[in-house]
């Protein structure tokens, strides 16, 4: 009976050994890496901030209708820069994962200012750029959650100002006057927008975004008139082009709401 129990004994301990070996001898498993947060782009925001630009246009001087016989010069090119602050709105949606569509609006202040000159007379005076104004569309790609690369592309209005121009030689008596004018036009460009956080900073909602555009404007005909006497029966075209970079704090309000999934 003895030798029954100290058998059954022995053959317990060795089966309870085998399994604690088992148990030890399990692989060791990693924990799972913390999932990195993913946002939602959804919403409306509003933006504000500033940069600079230039503009070149083509321009010539022809005669005034009715003027016999009618001439034309040749397109001369003309320039001017400046700097000017910015504001707007929009609106975007994303989908696919990974991909933002948006409609925004904005306006451009300040002066983006050149010359203005008539090769007839050797009379030149100062073209200022006031103010331009954009509504659009923009597409984008979510190269990070936070971060979006983006084109965009839509209308683009302009006004300019008048030109007061007076001989490039010394001693020569007189001015010439052009009107301000509204030119309508398009634009195209891109940029980068991304979240503070990525700079360390934490403000939900808060995003900095850069851009760069380029806006084509129609030819504007400006009748010269001499001051003091009247039509001076020619004008100077004006066909500028436009081109700006700008950096703009934006506020997203739907940031920190339902993620949106990949």
């Amino acid at each position: 009976m003895k030798k029954k129990l100290l058998l059954a004994l022995t053959a317990l301990v060795a089966m309870s050994g085998s399994a604690l070996a088992a148990d030890m001898a399990r692989p060791y498993t990693k924990a799972p890496a913390p999932i990195a947060p993913v946002y939602n782009w959804t919403g409306f925001y509003i933006f504000g901030g500033g940069g600079g630009g230039i503009w070149d246009a083509k321009s010539n001087v022809q005669s005034a209708p009715g003027i016999v016989p009618a001439f034309a010069s040749r397109d001369q090119k003309v320039g001017g820069d400046g700097w000017f602050g910015t504001v707007g709105i929009g609106y975007d949606w994303q989908f696919n994962g990974r991909w933002v569509a948006g409609v925004f609006a904005d306006g451009q202040f300040g002066e983006i200012k050149g010359s203005l000159t008539d090769t007839n007379f050797s009379f030149e005076g100062q073209e200022k750029l006031r103010t331009s104004y954009a509504a659009g569309a923009r597409l984008g790609y979510l190269v990070a959650p936070n971060v979006l690369s983006y084109v965009n592309g839509g209308y683009s209005g302009s006004e300019w100002s008048g030109t007061t121009m007076t001989s490039l030689f010394a001693g020569v008596p007189g001015a010439i006057t052009t009107p301000s004018f509204h030119r309508n036009g398009w634009f195209v460009g891109g940029g980068v927008e991304n979240n503070l956080d990525i700079f360390g900073i934490t403000a939900p909602g808060w995003f900095m975004k850069t851009e760069y555009r380029t806006a084509f404007y129609d030819r504007a005909t400006l009748a010269e008139t001499v001051v003091g006497v009247g039509p001076l029966g020619q004008s100077v075209t004006f066909k500028p082009i436009v081109q700006t970079i700008s950096t703009s704090l934006v506020y997203r309000f739907n940031w920190g709401g339902p993620v949106a999934r990949y």
